[in-house]
């Protein structure tokens, strides 16, 4: 067996991608506090914390070589997502993250001006959920702070420019939503058409969904431990919680899930590297398992630190909202069960 054929089964971190995840491990737990994510709300995003990430070189690590960045794969970007979901950290990761990789993927030459904005992290960009339809508002994943959003507007791929972000829609996962009315904005560049607009868009969603699923693990994982602790020191009747059945077997539950929806997820990150035409419905499969995962994970963690779990002032709060959050600013989910159910039907005609 060849080691590109190893590497479809086995997703082991080889050593450069256990400094990765070592490296912004730390910097999450050190400059993002649960203090901090409080903080950031309701808009959920704070300029301290993105100067600071920007400082880590995140914004460029996913850019290729020919525009100034690190040339690092969807592997990396997936455990540094991980490490975001963790932290439940306030900046707009992700959708930053696809959009301008997406634009440095379209070679054109009147978008590299944004991109070098895009990687310094002054200019913060955004991904249109769905196509554009005239007459038709969007609500665009943190467009409550980017200037620029990427879109398909019938077969071409469009970015679209304003001078100011629109206002933020309050919602349940703290996130920069907002209502973008793209046709009426006069500043847009093309940025590709046809198959090639198509292609690149796909691809932008696709990655979306796995780094989405990436931060879901994270936060599933540490609203766990929160409950793992809490149940170390509470006692029934004399006895530790943590050794009653009802509450040890559903914690167990809760981390075998977290470790197939992790390994789903590395498992799609990997085959968009290397190779994307395979396996399409992987993204799907990884984002609604992980959606699935974190909303039950964090509901039952809630659920087993009693009457403390559902107070806004214990941390668990902020995980119990955003799992569901979280999960949807990728699609909903039930669109992508249809899609996966489509693909699979496909494949064995």
């Amino acid at each position: 067996m060849d080691l590109v054929e190893l590497r479809r089964h086995d997703y082991a971190l080889d050593e450069i991608s256990q400094e990765v995840l070592v490296a912004f491990g730390d910097f999450f737990r050190d400059q993002c506090p649960s203090s901090l994510v409080r903080e950031s709300q309701p808009v959920g995003f704070s300029q301290e914390l993105w100067d600071r990430l920007v400082e880590m070189g995140t914004t460029t690590m996913g850019l290729p070589e020919s525009v100034g960045g690190d040339g690092a794969g969807m592997v990396e970007l997936a455990l540094v997502a991980e490490e975001f979901g963790r932290a439940v950290a306030p900046v707009p990761y992700i959708e930053h993250v696809v959009t301008s990789r997406a634009l440095a993927r379209a070679n054109n030459p009147a978008l590299a001006d944004v991109i070098a904005a895009a990687a310094n992290g002054s200019r913060i960009l955004a991904l249109a959920s769905a196509p554009v339809m005239p007459g038709t508002k969007q609500l665009i994943p943190a467009g409550a702070i980017a200037r620029d959003v990427l879109a398909m507007v019938g077969d071409a791929l469009v970015l679209y420019s304003a001078d100011t972000p629109p206002a933020h829609v309050p919602n349940q996962g703290s996130t920069p939503l907002a209502w973008w009315d793209l046709f009426s904005l006069p500043n847009r560049t093309v940025v590709a058409t046809g198959e090639e607009a198509l292609a690149i868009y796909t691809r932008a969603h696709d990655e979306r969904m796995v780094l989405t699923a990436s931060a879901l693990v994270g936060l599933t994982e540490y609203a766990l431990g929160l409950t793992v602790e809490f149940t170390k020191t509470r006692e029934t009747m004399g006895v530790l919680i943590s050794t009653l059945q009802g509450v040890a077997f559903p914690l167990t539950d809760i981390a075998t899930n977290i470790a197939g929806a992790r390994n789903i997820a590395r498992k799609a990150a990997w085959f968009l590297d290397f190779d994307p035409e395979t396996r399409p419905e992987l993204p799907a499969i990884a984002l609604v398992y992980a959606a699935q995962t974190a909303t039950q994970g964090t509901q039952q963690a809630a659920h087993l630190q009693g009457g403390l779990g559902f107070t806004v002032e214990n941390d668990i709060s902020l995980y119990f909202l955003r799992s569901k959050g979280w999960g949807s600013l990728a699609g909903d989910p039930t669109a992508h069960l249809a899609a996966i159910g489509k693909h699979v039907l496909s494949s064995v005609n």
